[in-house]
Parts: structure tokens; sequence; C-alpha cells
């Protein structure tokens, strides 16, 4: 049995000691939380599948109101399934290598410290990742993260109803985007797939990727802006599919903005108020936690919200929702990074001619 390469014991000890202290924890903050998150999956599932035309293949949603612990223990069994492929092709190198415990538990600390960082941050997650022979009562969730909910709702005075469903929608549609596409939820985990196949635990990579950061640096170029450490020590050929991968994502979180505001339409009066906070809540980020996101890839991420909406706007501008629902057709419809960010390059590439011209 091949070793894995992080420590997951030590990588579950960090993050929870980052989130020891929860001000919510008592139990009568949290009265009515389960059954609003309950009532409110049912009704945007329903919400989400008349704005959108997506209806899910896999049955009803089902939502979960989850402490940061919660979340960390639900995303670690993720990161768990995500590294399969990669003990699997590298099993017997991690365990002849000298500095393999040593390299396990800097992974370990690394994950937990990212894991207790976002854990205090993250107000809702669509848990995507279904493995068959694993029980299927703990996947194909919609978590929402109690105390990150309730301090926004107190610290802003949210009301909260409005914010509740408004979440809700979200988290949703990365739901019916995954299972109301029937080619989605694999597209997405043959991409992972690469990547994680991709990884190479040559240490000559290293060396080259430092030389490739300080080329970078001298020609004033921000290459960590695009994918954080994973991007800095991609080849080429896995530098595409990590485009591939951010291509996607930004159609998938351009897609949930833009819905939770519409299906919400005459429901959430509050919606431009919540989503103005949110976005300067994703930019106004400074010092240490600045420097973390754009090595996490974090950074990148934050920006897949407004170029989706971006590209959603461009592309429905030009054809409407029968043009922009051609992303969903099939894999090869899907937006690359350039298209997102240059939309008349995806709609010269799939629209009919009479659009394209």
């Amino acid at each position: 049995m091949p070793t894995d390469p992080v420590d997951w014991d030590l990588a579950k000890k960090v993050a929870y000691k980052s989130v020891a202290y929860d001000p919510y924890a008592a139990a009568h903050f949290r009265d009515g939380l389960e059954e609003d998150f309950d009532r409110y999956t049912a009704q945007a599932e329903e919400l989400v599948a008349q704005c959108t035309g997506l209806r899910s293949l896999s049955g009803n949603a089902r939502g979960r109101v989850t402490d940061r612990k919660g979340w960390i223990d639900a995303n670690l069994a993720s990161f768990q399934r995500l590294l399969r492929p990669l003990v699997n092709k590298f099993g017997e190198q991690i365990d002849a290598g000298p500095m393999r415990d040593l390299g396990a538990k800097v992974a370990g600390a690394e994950l937990g410290f990212m894991l207790g960082w976002m854990s205090k941050r993250v107000l809702g997650q669509y848990d995507l990742l279904v493995i068959e022979d694993e029980n299927p009562q703990e996947q194909d969730i919609v978590y929402y993260v109690a105390p990150n909910v309730l301090t926004l709702e107190h610290r802003y005075a949210f009301p909260p109803q409005e914010f509740r469903l408004w979440l809700a929608l979200h988290e949703v549609t990365h739901r019916a985007q995954f299972t109301g596409v029937p080619w989605m939820r694999q597209h997405f985990l043959g991409l992972v797939e690469a990547t994680m196949e991709g990884l190479d635990p040559d240490p000559k990579r290293i060396m080259e990727a430092c030389t490739r950061l300080l080329e970078a640096r001298r020609r004033g170029e921000d290459i960590l802006g695009s994918g954080g450490i994973m991007g800095l020590f991609a080849s080429e050929e896995e530098l595409q599919v990590l485009n591939e991968v951010a291509g996607l994502m930004s159609l998938l979180e351009g897609h949930g903005d833009v819905t939770m505001d519409r299906a919400g339409t005459g429901l959430v009066p509050s919606a431009p108020r919540f989503a103005r906070v949110l976005r300067n809540r994703r930019q106004n980020v400074r010092g240490f936690a600045k420097v973390f996101q754009k090595l996490t890839g974090l950074e990148a991420k934050l920006k897949q919200y407004i170029e989706g909406e971006n590209f959603i706007a461009e592309v429905e501008r030009r054809g409407g929702a029968e043009l922009f629902n051609m992303a969903w057709a099939e894999p090869a419809n899907v937006p690359s990074i350039e298209e997102i960010r240059q939309p008349e390059l995806w709609i010269e590439r799939v629209a009919p001619a009479d659009v394209a011209a």
C-alpha cells in the first residue's frame, strides 16, 4: 500500500486549530437555520430550473448546515479522493523517497492551513465529487457554513430569510450545472484527473519552476496570478489543462452569480446589496491574506466570478439565452479562459454564421 503524499491527520489538526473559536457555537444562534436551508434549498432548486432550464437528473438537492470543522472534514475527504490518482501513479516513488515523511507533513500542514483559512470565509459549497463505491449519504450535498452565514447577517444587518434563499440559489445552481448537464460532472472530473496525472514529484521540476518564477519577475510578469503554485510547476501541456479548468470554472461561477440574481427576482429585494457586499469582501483582501490567495490560486478563482458574468452578458447581448445555452450542448463548446476574456472568439467558434458575423 503506497504512502499518501499528505499527512491527513496533521492537515486536520492544523485546520481545526485555526477555527478553535466559533462566535456562534451556542445552539440558540442556529435556531431555525437547518429548517430554513432545507426549505430554501428545495425552493431554490425549482426556481433555478425555471430560470435556466437545467433540472437535476440525480434527484432532489440535499442541504446540510455545518460548522467550520464540518466543512473542513468534507473538503479533506474530497482532497483524498482527488489525490488517489497521484498516489496510485507515484506511490512507489513516494515510498522510496528518503524525505517522504517530512514531505507528507509539510503538505499536510500547508493543506490544513489553507482549509482553516478558507473555512472562515466560505458561505456555501456544492460537493460535486461522487465516488460510486462510497457512502452516497455523504456525497452530492449542498453545504452551508453556519458561523460564516450568521457573521455576515449580523455584521451587515442582512434580512436572514432573503440572504439564505439567495445563497441557496447560487449553490443549487452549481448542482444543477453538474447534475442537469449530462456530461458536465465527468468532463470536470476528467480535467481534474488530467491535472493530477500531470503532476510529477521529480525535484528537477522544482528547480525549473523556480527559474521560471525568477525570469518572470525580471520581465514584470505575474505568473502566480493565473494559477498559484500549481500553475508555477505546470508544464506547457499541464498549463493547457489548467486553462481549460479555468475557462470552465469561470463559466460556472459567472453563471451561478447571474442565476442567483435572476431566479430570485421579486423574492430577494436585497440582492443588489448582498452582491455588492460580497464583491467588496472578495476584492478588499490585504496583506498576508492577499499573498496567500495568490500563492494558492484563490485570487485567480475570485476573478472567475466577474469574468464569467462579463462573458455571459456579452454572449447574451449578441445572441440571447439561446446562444449562451450552446455552452451546455457538449464539452467542445465550453469556452477556454481566452474565450471567457474575449467572448467574440467563442461566438465565432460556436455560433451560427448569422450570429457570429
